[in-house]
């Protein structure tokens, strides 16, 4: 009986009731949590407790001792050819190279032969370790990029401006000229200067024409007193015959 009452009021697949109940409105939440005090989650982060570290087991690791690694016989041989160039060599240039394919290198080295100047190169980490532990350690900033050395016994700077300007891939950034470093606008000004034997002529001939000034100088007064002196005795002697005559 009770099965079949319930069967009946049961919807029939496919078949839906005209009314639904639907339960409108929101859910009664009492238990909301208050904020806490901002001194307290203050003192709560201060006094958490922190568990310490576990240790790792012996050997997980490797050991972190600095490995001290040794130079190699060939950068050992490059320092002494850089220490021997800057003993040598007066104009050590520092060019950076943008790209510059090989044939415009051999080029560029042959028209700086023949003027005196060689081109070397250098790794720059051989080049930054040299320099760090010299009196050119100033230098070593400059050795950034693709670097070529531009080294003379003389300082032919007129020479190698000249040349890099037909060379736009090859920039100066800097060099070191007589001991002294110069950036590329200096070594611009240095080139400017008139050469060494103009120099000399110059002093030469201001010092020569000082000595003879002073000579001069010395020798007016005693000219002047010797001119003086004649003058008075033809005055004197005129006066005399004057007498004389009267």
């Amino acid at each position: 009986m009770a099965a079949t009452l319930c069967a009946k009021l049961l919807p029939k697949p496919g078949w839906l009731p005209l009314t639904q109940s639907v339960r409108h409105g929101s859910k009664a939440v009492t238990r909301h949590r208050r904020p806490m005090h901002l001194l307290k989650q203050k003192i709560l982060a201060v006094t958490e407790y922190v568990p310490p570290k576990r240790p790792f087991p012996p050997g997980a690791y490797p050991s972190e001792t600095k490995r001290v690694q040794e130079e190699s016989p060939f950068a050992i041989l490059l320092k002494k050819q850089l220490e021997k160039m800057f003993q040598d060599c007066k104009m050590v240039a520092v060019v950076q190279n943008n790209a510059c394919n090989a044939e415009d290198m051999l080029t560029l080295r042959h028209r700086l032969y023949k003027h005196g100047i060689t081109v070397r190169f250098f790794p720059n980490p051989v080049a930054r370790s040299f320099l760090s532990s010299s009196v050119y350690c100033n230098m070593a900033p400059l050795f950034i990029g693709p670097i070529v050395l531009f080294v003379s016994k003389e300082p032919k700077v007129k020479q190698m401006l000249t040349i890099l300007r037909a060379s736009p891939q090859m920039i100066l950034v800097g060099a070191c000229i007589d001991n002294t470093l110069l950036s590329a606008q200096g070594v611009v000004s240095y080139s400017k200067l008139p050469s060494i034997t103009v120099v000399q002529g110059e002093l030469v001939s201001g010092l020569t024409m000082l000595t003879s000034h002073t000579a001069s100088l010395m020798q007016r007064h005693p000219v002047h007193l010797s001119a003086l002196l004649q003058q008075h005795v033809k005055q004197q002697s005129s006066d005399d015959s004057v007498e004389e005559a009267t």
